[in-house]
């Protein structure tokens, strides 16, 4: 039996450990990287134009309307993806559990732009994003910031960094302090959905 299933993929963010694919190996590995990235809930970055389009409602959000279309568009990229079959198959496990959600933006009734994660007591542990059209992942992410404040989240976990996520607000934080920032969002009593 795999190592990598639902139940290990809670525990494993619980002790502040995600899971990625290695190609390389061609198995799903485990990380805990000596610094960790979060979008802290009280400073995402919106930008002028970007404040303009949300406003302008060019996206109609929805939250798990379509978690496998989600995650799907999230591995449709030209240099490949680390979302392997199994993180279709463990990842829609806990999405029947209640545990993983999606946030999506939607235009004509097309998803056009998502993103997706985990939710743990007070913590979203976000695995990734995408977009078809522009600023969609943003409006996206936006709403997913607006949400889990209005629901009393205290830990929005984005992983690793990128110059996009770090334009966002993001910020890189040692992973002990890190871990202390996870125990006490675990702590809380939130639910994400409904």
């Amino acid at each position: 039996m795999s190592d990598f299933n639902p139940q290990n993929v809670v525990y494993a963010y619980q002790q502040g450990i995600f899971p990625m694919y290695s190609s390389d190996e061609c198995r799903v590995s485990w990380y805990r990287p000596t610094i960790r990235t979060i979008l802290p809930l009280d400073g995402f970055h919106v930008s002028r134009s970007l404040a303009k389009t949300i406003r302008r409602g060019r996206f109609e959000v929805r939250i798990d309307s379509d978690f496998q279309g989600v995650m799907r568009g999230c591995a449709d990229r030209p240099e490949g993806t680390w979302i392997s079959e199994e993180f279709y198959e463990v990842f829609g496990a806990l999405h029947d559990a209640g545990l993983a959600h999606s946030v999506e933006a939607w235009s004509c009734d097309r998803l056009v732009g998502g993103t997706y994660g985990l939710a743990l007591g007070g913590a979203f542990m976000a695995e990734s994003m995408f977009h078809y059209r522009t600023d969609a992942s943003k409006v996206a992410l936006a709403a997913l910031v607006s949400h889990l404040r209005s629901r009393g989240f205290a830990l929005l976990d984005v992983q690793l960094s990128t110059d996009h996520i770090l334009s966002l607000g993001a910020i890189e934080i040692p992973h002990e302090l890190y871990q202390r920032r996870l125990n006490a969002a675990l702590r809380l009593r939130t639910t994400f959905w409904p």
